[in-house]
């Protein structure tokens, strides 16, 4: 049960960097489905500058401004030139899959030394619940901490209503004075830095290694545990969690004595997800979906 925990834990952590970003991004309006190409960007920096400075806190700060990077230039055509939203993030999640795998060329059979548990064994009690809660690396309480602060922002700040009001009504926003779009272009950066923090935490803790795409799709299911979290922030720590014990079923099926081909536990976590939100949306709530989501916004004045 332990190992399974350990695995859960780890597993949930770049979906929870990656979902909750895109939450704050969706929640101003705007729709980037480039997760998948920033993980892969900050994933590359991130273990480059580790493997050439030996510091994965440097590493870290590089993996996360790759992925605000290529956010940046997500912002500059949609919301700069009012391009599709929809179709600019498949471009950039295509961009980021391509340029990091061609910069990552280089890094292909190189490993370093995975991060470092916040507290060393000798401290930790001699018990293996709490062993495994309190034995994990920093980023792991980072991810939880900043799901928190996101919730805390959206629902508790003068601030963070202004950034829901944008993206429920960005026309009337503006008339009263509201400044949509760096609003939106900030909210677009920090779920830009999320995604690369999340393609950090793949490269620096959780194989550690590079390997191309090695997201093996975790941008597309972040992308979907947005809208499974009903744009809620402490929803998406739970569904996190869950897909990545769906997906750990491939895994550990064959442990627990499950007779179950190996292909359709593959696939559950997938098929869950799908489930969800077939469920959620039956149940009404889309209604809780930012109005102005993947809709452009042009200022009038």
């Amino acid at each position: 049960m332990e190992p399974f925990l350990v695995s859960m834990i780890v597993a949930a952590t770049p979906l929870l960097f990656a979902a909750t970003g895109e939450l704050v991004a969706e929640r101003s309006g705007v729709l980037n489905l480039g997760v998948e190409g920033m993980m892969l960007l900050g994933a590359v920096a991130a273990f480059a500058v580790a493997l050439s400075t030996g510091s994965s806190i440097i590493g870290i700060v590089a993996g996360a401004a790759a992925g605000a990077g290529a956010a940046a230039l997500f912002a500059l055509v949609a919301l700069g030139f009012t391009a599709n939203q929809a179709a600019t993030g498949l471009a950039l999640a295509i961009f980021g899959t391509g340029v990091s795998g061609l910069i990552g060329q280089g890094y292909v059979g190189n490993a370093i030394d995975p991060l470092a548990p916040l507290l060393s064994a000798e401290v930790l009690p001699d018990n293996a619940v709490l062993r495994v809660i309190l034995g994990r690396d920093a980023m792991v309480y980072l991810a939880l901490a900043l799901a928190v602060a996101v919730w805390f922002y959206l629902t508790r700040t003068r601030s963070g209503l202004k950034l829901r009001a944008i993206g429920d009504d960005a026309e009337s926003a503006n008339a009263v004075g509201l400044k949509v779009l760096p609003s939106r272009f900030a909210a677009v950066l920090f779920g830009g830095a999320c995604a690369g923090l999340a393609g950090a935490y793949l490269s620096l803790a959780y194989t550690p290694l590079w390997g191309e795409n090695m997201t093996a799709g975790r941008g597309w299911i972040a992308l979907a545990l947005v809208v499974f979290a009903g744009w809620r922030p402490i929803r998406v720590i739970f569904g996190a969690y869950l897909f990545a014990a769906a997906s750990l079923s491939q895994f550990y099926g064959g442990v627990l004595g499950l007779s179950i081909p190996s292909q359709f536990l593959a696939m559950t976590p997938y098929l869950a997800t799908i489930l969800a939100l077939v469920v959620i949306s039956a149940a009404g709530a889309r209604h809780n979906t930012p109005a102005m989501l993947g809709l452009p916004f042009r200022p009038t004045r």
